[in-house]
C-alpha cells in the first residue's frame, strides 16, 4: 500500500485540477497559490507533478496553467459511463410521477445548456428540449440556474457583448446587465423560471445540481404549459419545491457536497 503521508499531497492536488475546472482561463500559478491557501514553493510542486502527468498544461508566454489532455480524457471517460444520467434517471421518474410534467437534466456547455436526459409522463406534450438539444444557456432555466452559480467573472466572460444574447421568441435578457439581473434573483431565490423564453406555449422551473464546493454540474428542470400574452410574473413555487428537491437528492448521490 502506499504511503498515507501521500494523501494530503492527493488531495492539494486534485484541488488544484478542481480549481483550474472552475476557471473560464488559465491561471497563475501566484493566484492558484492564494485562492487554496498553499505556499506558492507548494503549488508549484504540484503543477510539475501534474503537467508531468498531462493533467496540467504550462503556457509559459502567459505564465498560467490550465488543465492538460488527460484531464479531458478522464471527463470524456466519465461521459461515456454516462453515470450522471444513470444517477438522474430514477430521480426524474419520480418527479414526473409527483408533477405530471416533462423533467429534465442539463450541464452547462460553454454558454450553452445541453439536454442529457429527457422523462415525460405517458401523454406528454412535445417540447424543443430533447435529449441532445443545446439551447443558449441565459433562456431555459435550466442554463440560468447553472449560470447564477458561477463566478460573475465567468458569466462574463460568456456573454461579453449584446452578440452573445441569440433571441428567440422576443423574451428573455438581451444583455449581460439584464441577465445579472436575473441570476442574482434566482440564486437568491432557489430556483430559476422561465416563461416562453425557449418555446411560446411552455414555461419551465429549474434547479442546481453542485459539487461539493457549490460548482454547477448540471440542473434539473420540469417543463409544461402555460401561456399569457406578455410574461405573468409566475414563479410556481410548488412545482419549484419538487423540482429543488429532486436536484438536492442527486446533489447528494453524486458525493457528501454542499446543498443547492
Amino acid at each position: 500500500m502506499g504511503d498515507s503521508s501521500d494523501i494530503p499531497a492527493l488531495r492539494r492536488g486534485l484541488s488544484v485540477l478542481r480549481l483550474l475546472a472552475s476557471k473560464a482561463g488559465p491561471v497563475a500559478a501566484a493566484a492558484i497559490a492564494r485562492e487554496l491557501s498553499l505556499p506558492r514553493s507548494t503549488v508549484y510542486h504540484l503543477l510539475s507533478e501534474l503537467a508531468e502527468a498531462g493533467f496540467v498544461t504550462h503556457l509559459p508566454e502567459d505564465r498560467r496553467y490550465a488543465l492538460g489532455v488527460a484531464a479531458f480524457e478522464l471527463g470524456s471517460a466519465y461521459l461515456r459511463h454516462d453515470p450522471l444520467e444513470r444517477l438522474a434517471r430514477p430521480i426524474l421518474a419520480r418527479l414526473i410521477q409527483r408533477t405530471g410534467h416533462t423533467a429534465h437534466l442539463g450541464v452547462l456547455h460553454g454558454r450553452e445548456a445541453l439536454y442529457l436526459l429527457r422523462e415525460h409522463p405517458a401523454h406528454a406534450h412535445t417540447v424543443v428540449t430533447d435529449v441532445g438539444v443545446r439551447l443558449p444557456a441565459h433562456l431555459p432555466a435550466s442554463g440560468r440556474a447553472m449560470l447564477a452559480r458561477l463566478p460573475a467573472a465567468q458569466v462574463r466572460a460568456l456573454f461579453p457583448n449584446r452578440d452573445s444574447f441569440v433571441d428567440r421568441t422576443g423574451r428573455g435578457p438581451t444583455h449581460l446587465p439584464a441577465l445579472r439581473r436575473l441570476l442574482t434573483e434566482e440564486k437568491r431565490r432557489g430556483w430559476a423560471v422561465e416563461d416562453g423564453y425557449v418555446t411560446p406555449g411552455f414555461a419551465s422551473v429549474a434547479a442546481v445540481v453542485v459539487d461539493h464546493s457549490g460548482h454547477p454540474v448540471a440542473a434539473i428542470s420540469t417543463t409544461f404549459r402555460h401561456a399569457c400574452e406578455d410574461e405573468c410574473g409566475e414563479q410556481w413555487p410548488g412545482l419549484a419545491e419538487e423540482t429543488r428537491h429532486a436536484a438536492t437528492e442527486l446533489t447528494a448521490r453524486i458525493g457528501p457536497r454542499a446543498t443547492p
